[in-house]
């Protein structure tokens, strides 16, 4: 986590057209110092020998501070939601481009709930603070000006004074940034945890579970209840600091004026314009400071959100990658945190080839297929493609040309044509059929799926991803256990499909079953992540027995 500031420079970085409405609230903050300014000089002429020009200037300059004030907030609000909508596009993006391996370790539930309650916590830092901070600039130096014409001596105490506030500010500020992102850190686990505990709410009551998870929550809730108590409680202290400093300040302007007034050695019209400037210049520093704190949330949401952009893959100058003759891992390893699931690969994969990769489960295998999607980087060694690192290809241009079948592929609630079609969004409906058969599935394309494919058993949830498969027409196929979940009968006919989609195509295909060697020119086989190419096995039929088990390769 990184230091919070007041003021982010990475805002204008990440956000270009920030600069246009941060230069719209510098104006519009220098123009309400003037009516401020212009306010208290008219009052003060109106009180001192009564004046109407002075008092409609006065109103004038009251209702021109009023329309600067609402000006700010929509200028703020504006800028609010196009940093929040900037930043989450650019997180969604990232999150898409890192893959299932979420950015910096997070957690499907932990990246929702920085892009959702995180982000918007940001609303009261920029229509709260934001145009206080700036005010705070403003302000003071129009009262500090003023005040140096009118009366000196307040000036001079003014300015020795105004600085206990932001002193004050950022030594309670210190206690306060602690206590926020504990506050944070808290709310982002609970928020993860939960959603995951959602998600596998069918499992959880299957095995029992969900009473011992529905405790967990509440003990987690509970400690983030108590960080958010700790942090109000620091805040509203905060407060009352910087409205003691602030009077204190102001009666040490106002306890001589009054002994100057009664002396005769000061003028009722100089003494009533100091006494109104003078609580002008400590409100926005002393407003901002409470401001800042209640906004310190949304501060801490920001800088991990840019923490965790900056991390992300960069886009990278794209060769083109249309089609590709040869691929090749060179000592290529990945490694985890504390394992080590592929240790010095070396294998070339030339175009036409159709590769079984049979082995263990753990072995490597689905990390192998990692590695060509992108969504894993080799901790050692380089991946080529025609010669071309595989690293400096843009990630969705080399993605386009694979077609994946995942061991886990998602659904969402909509038809089963809409499912099919994420292969291929701009797929005529006849292709989508084409697509629907060939995967051998048995219901009509205008069914509604329930979420994450509610209603459909595991096979044909696999079969809809092979679908998918079949629509994008890929020159790379990757399929992790294809027909993983599949009857005798499907199984024969996905199969027989895939051989037809491998035609002419390069594939890598994980397989658990005898039957989709005969789909394979090459075998690969994955364990304790060293990788072995063997002797294309014969073809034999499978032993009777367990249709769910028969066969199974190790």
């Amino acid at each position: 986590m990184g230091v919070v500031r007041p003021f982010d420079p990475r805002l204008i970085r990440h956000v270009p057209a920030m600069r246009r409405d941060v230069a719209l609230l510098a104006v519009l903050g220098v123009a309400t110092a003037l009516s401020i300014v212009i306010a208290a000089s008219a009052l003060a002429k109106a009180l001192a020998a009564f004046s109407v020009p002075a008092l409609a200037t006065f109103v004038a300059a009251l209702g021109a501070r009023a329309v600067f004030t609402g000006l700010s907030g929509v200028v703020t609000a504006r800028m609010a939601a196009t940093v929040k909508a900037q930043l989450r596009g650019e997180l969604l993006k990232a999150a898409g481009n890192a893959g299932p391996v979420w950015l910096g370790g997070q957690r499907a539930g932990e990246l929702a709930t920085l892009t959702g309650r995180g982000l918007d916590a940001l609303d009261g830092y920029f229509t709260g603070y934001l145009p206080q901070l700036v005010l705070s600039v403003t302000v003071p130096l129009a009262v500090l000006l003023t005040l140096a014409f009118a009366d000196v001596t307040s000036a001079v105490i003014v300015l020795l004074t105004l600085p206990l506030i932001p002193v004050f500010g950022i030594l309670i500020g210190w206690q306060t940034r602690v206590a926020t992102e504990r506050q944070w850190r808290r709310l982002r686990l609970l928020g993860g945890h939960f959603l995951d505990m959602v998600t596998g709410l069918a499992t959880l009551r299957a095995f029992r579970r969900a009473g011992a998870q529905v405790a967990a929550v509440r003990e987690m809730a509970d400690r983030h209840r108590s960080a958010t108590m700790k942090t109000l409680r620091i805040a509203f202290l905060s407060g009352l600091a910087l409205e003691l400093v602030a009077t204190i300040s102001v009666a040490l302007v106002a306890v001589p004026i009054g002994i100057r007034l009664l002396s005769g050695g000061l003028t009722l019209g100089t003494a009533m314009l100091v006494l109104q400037l003078t609580p002008e210049a400590y409100a926005p520093l002393r407003i901002a400071g409470t401001r800042f704190h209640a906004s310190m949330e949304g501060l801490t949401a920001l800088d991990q959100a840019f923490t965790l952009l900056a991390a992300a893959p960069t886009a990278k100058a794209s060769t083109p990658v249309a089609g590709f003759t040869e691929l090749v891992l060179k000592d290529v390893s990945v490694s985890y945190e504390r394992e080590t699931a592929l240790s010095s690969v070396v294998l070339t994969i030339r175009a036409g080839d159709r590769i079984a990769l049979t082995g263990p489960s753990g072995g490597g295998k689905s990390t192998l297929l990692a590695l060509l999607l992108g969504f894993v980087t080799p901790t050692e060694g380089t991946i080529l493609i025609d010669g071309v690192d595989l690293s400096t290809l843009d990630r969705p241009a080399w993605r386009s040309n694979i077609a994946w079948v995942p061991q886990k592929p998602h659904l969402f609630a909509g038809t089963l044509a809409a499912n099919i079609s994420l292969g291929d969004p701009d797929a005529p409906p006849e292709a989508i059929d084409a697509a629907a058969k060939a995967a051998a599935l048995p219901h009509d394309l205008g069914i509604v799926l329930g979420e994450r494919g509610h209603g459909m058993s595991s096979g044909e949830r696999q079969r809809i991803a092979i679908a998918r498969a079949f629509l994008r027409d890929a020159g790379l196929l990757l399929l992790d256990e294809p027909t993983a979940r599949l009857d005798r009968v499907s199984e024969a006919a996905v199969i027989s499909s895939t051989i037809a989609l491998a035609e002419g195509k390069t594939a890598l295909m994980v397989a658990h079953r005898p039957a989709m060697l005969t789909a394979a020119t090459r075998v690969l086989h994955v364990e304790n992540g060293t990788v072995t190419e063997l002797p294309t096995p014969a073809l034999h039929p499978e032993p009777a027995g367990d249709p769910a088990t028969a066969g199974v390769i190790q």
